[in-house]
């Protein structure tokens, strides 16, 4: 069938911005904001992301770790690996995340001032995620003509504790743990409107060598996300983004810690394609209420490439 040049040019555009947003999320940790984290691409296309993220404010490894009015400050850089699967006739993504971080600051253990300043690899994550509904595994040649409407997916993140760990500090870059996230989530097309929403939950090992040797466990931590995002010409997408969290009570050697946590975040995000094949993305978020006092501000940047699948 002839197409147009306008129509040829409009689905270009249309795969080039599902391609940007198909892993806009990777980069984030388990209380940040994640938009696109279930759309759809072509089987066989390969990601790899590199990014950068600056946080200051309270301890964002950990909220429930027992420090007060904590000022610290991180950077972090991120290497990341994704690539579109068929697993079963859906459409499925596997991806693994690297970080490094840099933490420096201070803050108050038992009200004493404490200091901290180190760097080195944080936990590496790993996650499967399967869009089990409206979003069937597709070449190249047969996305060009998918239409998004509703997906309805799931996935599961598994975070290893492979990192930079001191047990005679209480504020670290790595957990000294594993920690498993299985999570669902829905996305439905409105014209160039997409509006998303997941829910998750975190749980976690115990940290055996906790502070000096202590025994260190936490109750599950449950989130919801909220995700408003409007396609623009030319590839481009915005989004804005709302999560919520609660739980993660810890317990050091069967003593229970007042640490529930209860937090709202808000953010956004701003993807803009350089071609086909690369991408950058911008994003930032601020904690805007805290039961526990662990809120910190985030902005960062991503490049992405993309190639394989027949592009």
């Amino acid at each position: 069938m002839h197409r147009s040049p306008a129509a040829t040019w409009q689905r270009f555009l249309r795969l080039l911005a599902l391609l940007l947003g198909i892993v806009a999320g990777s980069l984030a940790c388990a209380q940040d904001i994640e938009p696109r984290a279930y759309s759809n691409a072509p089987v066989g296309v390969n990601f790899l992301i590199a990014g950068y993220a600056y946080t200051a404010g309270a301890v964002p490894f950990d909220g429930a770790l027992p420090v007060s009015n904590a000022e610290l400050r991180t950077s972090n850089a991120v290497l990341a690996y994704a690539r579109v699967l068929d697993f079963w006739g859906m459409s499925a993504k596997f991806d693994a995340i690297l970080p490094y971080s840099w933490l420096s600051g201070d803050a108050e253990l038992r009200g004493q001032p404490v200091e901290r300043i180190v760097d080195g690899l944080a936990d590496p994550r790993f996650r499967l995620s399967v869009n089990l509904y409206g979003a069937p595994a597709l070449s190249l040649s047969e996305f060009r003509d998918y239409e998004q409407d509703l997906i309805i997916g799931a996935s599961l993140q598994v975070s290893a504790p492979a990192s930079q760990y001191d047990s005679t500090r209480v504020v670290n870059i790595g957990t000294n743990r594993w920690s498993f996230k299985p999570e669902v989530g829905i996305s439905k097309a409105i014209g160039r409107w997409t509006l998303e929403s997941q829910a998750a939950v975190s749980l976690f090992t115990e940290n055996r060598d906790f502070f000096g040797g202590n025994r260190r466990q936490q109750d599950p931590i449950y989130s919801l996300q909220g995700h408003a995002i409007y396609s623009f010409p030319a590839g481009i997408w915005a989004s804005l983004d709302v999560t919520y969290f609660t739980g993660g009570r810890t317990t050091i050697n069967g003593v229970e810690s007042s640490d529930l946590q209860q937090n709202w975040r808000l953010g956004a995000t701003l993807a803009l394609p350089v071609d086909l094949n690369n991408s950058v993305k911008f994003y930032a978020s601020r904690g805007v209420s805290s039961r526990t006092g662990n809120d910190y501000d985030l902005i960062g940047i991503a490049w992405q490439y993309r190639w394989g699948g027949g592009l």
